[in-house]
């Protein structure tokens, strides 16, 4: 289906809000032009980093869509930050949140300290039940819920979830408990697990919609924050963000869905990666998102991300959503640098962040960072900060405090200490990609790094070593390629809902009307996004397993709506099954009856083409316009005299032979004694092995 939405300009801003800066990446599509921009992130008030950011541009009030990638819900939730939030559920099953599936913070522990989002008291039971297969046990009495919505007032909540034991059969009860409690509750955040995850499974139902319900004070208050300052500079256009799918939602819709922004930055980050890399003949690389506080990763296998039905954000935490697969560790630019109790240097998880930032900030921070290690060894150029804020960047405040917190207690001089610290946060990196690639049975050496963030490429080679790497591709703009992800990101929906039947008993006209029905309804959420698509795809699966079996395999289903029907029958899922099962496990196991649990249907808004060739270098420059001089830079226990290159002067085609330095406004790319590097038909900079 071809569908053309007209917004109110041809120009977009990708923009991501990270703990210390904000990326901005502008393009206009009628003219193909683009500008980028970095600005200091405002902790705490975010909008006027936000705005900053976009007058760069130009007049907001001219832009014709904003695309935002958000971690306020991440935050929100590794923080335990979200907003006071109670539960009314079933009786007998108040305490699902806490038991969730026997895990334990610490395997071998006898006791565990996990503290449920929502606390016992403020999770309430009522007298209803509806059996597995949807018939109505126990009608709900509206009074009975709106007397625990008032408790819950009095107690301080500010949010509500409604779960009940099997709503995803027959919602009828759930959403006469909506109603009730929405008639006594003050304000818009309430919410029923049916609307938010009509599937079977007690546990991950309750999870998810109280991890709703706990962000969407928080992400509603922060979007309402942002759509005023956008309505106060006069701004008509459309304002979206990103899903942790990689996909595009209205603003509305992250209003009322908030768990789907757990990872709404960090997916923006990999959709451009992969988009990148696969025009440049990559199809298989693993991420590395190193911004200020945290080091993100994920595996693109033949171009196509990773997507988990579920996702653990913290230990306990639990969301059931389609997420893009992203490891994230505790190490950033802004880890703070420490030697522990027993005598061993730590980088991280603790982060200086944007507020007071890196010694070398001069902005209050007396402990030293992985940046401070990096500008100490002369990696970053101290005269030339990225962000453009500061004018300078004091080295001396940065060895000062290498010498205090580091060099002192380990015994170590100050630029041994500098080149350790960055060792450390390089081996905490390589452990993060060996657990997505080595650890799940891919082989390394056929993966491409993609680094990006403001520091990804300072980190790039040791990467490359450490783990045994193809190679590295820095991205054109590295420091901006999250920014870049929401401007090419496709609008998407996901939704899901409970089949729980075997193939030999499935009834595939009742099946086909279904499927035909959640394509219907998913389309027109797309198309109600207002951004300019070309087509809407809509993808069916089937989450499958074998009778007897717990866990699922996910089934695609290779149908289409085509004149009102998908023409789905038993042998193309039973097809479907044996080819997914076979391709997971390697083998299958006749006899035993499939079953179907649930039915994904995922529409898909394409958007219009971006060239990346845009991107590329200017023609007519050469490498020795781009020289910028020599400096010293610390490799290996010892000092090495490096070229300096302006990277986005470097014509296509340039080899530079390390050591050597490439400076741009949003990052700095590090290429090893021992490597080389090339500028490609993209201007992206691949590093590899001499000879």
């Amino acid at each position: 289906m071809n569908t053309n939405v007209k917004t109110g300009g041809a120009s977009v801003v990708g923009v991501d809000v990270g703990g210390t800066f904000t990326d901005l990446f502008f393009h206009d599509a009628a003219t193909g032009r683009f500008r980028t921009a970095k600005v200091s992130s405002n902790r705490g008030d975010e909008a006027i980093g936000f705005l900053e950011g976009l007058k760069t541009f130009g007049s907001i009030a001219e832009l014709g869509s904003i695309v935002h990638g958000t971690t306020v819900g991440t935050n929100a939730l590794l923080e335990r930050k979200g907003a006071c939030t109670a539960l009314i559920t079933t009786t007998g099953f108040r305490d699902v949140l806490e038991m969730r599936r026997r895990d334990r913070l610490n395997t071998w522990g006898l006791w565990g300290d996990f503290v449920p989002v929502i606390e016992r008291d403020l999770r309430f039971e009522v007298n209803e039940r509806i059996l597995a297969d949807g018939t109505v046990r126990k009608t709900l009495d509206p009074e009975e819920v709106k007397a625990a919505a008032r408790r819950a007032l009095a107690a301080g909540a500010e949010a509500l979830a409604i779960v009940f034991i099997n709503a995803y059969a027959n919602p009828a009860n759930e959403l006469v408990a909506l109603d009730a409690a929405q008639s006594v509750w003050p304000n818009e955040n309430v919410a029923c697990s049916s609307q938010i995850l009509p599937e079977i499974r007690e546990f991950e139902r309750t999870s998810t919609t109280a991890l709703n319900a706990y962000l969407q004070p928080v992400v509603g208050g922060y979007l309402r924050k942002l759509t005023d300052a956008l309505k106060s500079e006069a701004f008509s256009g459309r304002f979206h963000i990103v899903q942790s799918n990689g996909g595009v939602m209205s603003t509305e819709t992250a209003r009322r869905l908030p768990v789907r922004t757990a990872l709404s930055g960090p997916a923006a980050g990999v959709i451009a990666a992969a988009a990148i890399s696969k025009a440049a003949g990559f199809p298989n690389i693993i991420t590395g998102d190193l911004g200020g506080t945290s080091f993100d990763v994920s595996l693109v296998v033949e171009g196509e991300t990773s997507l988990a039905a579920q996702t653990t954000i913290d230990f306990g935490l639990v969301i059931r959503t389609p997420m893009i697969e992203i490891t994230t560790i505790g190490a950033g630019g802004g880890s703070i640098a420490h030697v522990d109790a027993g005598g061993l240097l730590q980088v991280g998880p603790e982060s200086a962040g944007s507020r007071p930032g890196p010694v070398a900030y001069g902005q209050g921070n007396t402990r030293p960072t992985l940046t401070d290690a990096n500008i100490v060894l002369g990696r970053i150029n101290a005269d030339r900060p990225i962000g453009g804020k500061l004018a300078r960047l004091d080295v001396e405040a940065a060895k000062k405090a290498i010498e205090e917190h580091v060099a002192k207690p380990t015994g170590l001089g100050v630029m041994e200490s500098a080149e350790a610290i960055v060792k450390i946060a390089d081996g905490r990196m390589a452990g993060a990609i060996r657990l997505v690639s080595i650890e799940r049975g891919h082989d390394p050496a056929k993966f491409v790094a993609v680094p990006f963030g403001g520091g990804g490429a300072l980190h790039a080679g040791s990467l490359i070593k450490d783990v045994g790497l193809q190679a590295a591709l820095v991205p054109r703009f590295p420091g901006v390629t999250s920014a870049l992800g929401c401007v090419i990101a496709d609008i998407r929906h996901d939704q899901v809902q409970t089949v729980n039947l075997t193939v030999a008993a499935l009834d595939t006209e009742v099946l086909d009307k279904r499927m035909v029905a959640e394509a219907e309804a998913a389309r027109q959420i797309v198309e109600e996004a207002g951004l300019q698509i070309e087509r809407i795809d809509v993808i069916f699966e089937l989450d499958m397993h074998y009778v007897g079996q717990t866990h699922t395999v996910s089934v695609p289903l290779p149908v289409t709506v085509e004149n009102g029907s998908t023409g789905v029958t038993r042998e193309i899922v039973q097809a479907a099954f044996d080819a997914a099962y076979q391709s997971s496990f390697s083998r299958l196991l006749p006899g035993l009856q499939a079953k179907i649990v649930n039915l994904r249907t995922s529409a898909i808004g394409r958007r219009p083409h971006f060239s990346l060739g845009a991107l590329a270098p200017e023609p007519g420059t050469t490498v020795e316009q781009a020289k910028r001089g020599n400096r010293p830079v610390w490799f290996d226990g010892g000092w090495h005299d490096t070229a300096i290159y302006a990277r986005l002067a470097l014509p296509v085609g340039a080899v530079i032979q390390g050591p050597a330095i490439l400076e741009q406004p949003d990052a700095t790319v590090l290429v090893d004694p021992d490597l080389m590097a090339r500028v490609d038909d993209f201007g992206n900079v691949i590093m590899e092995r001499k000879g």
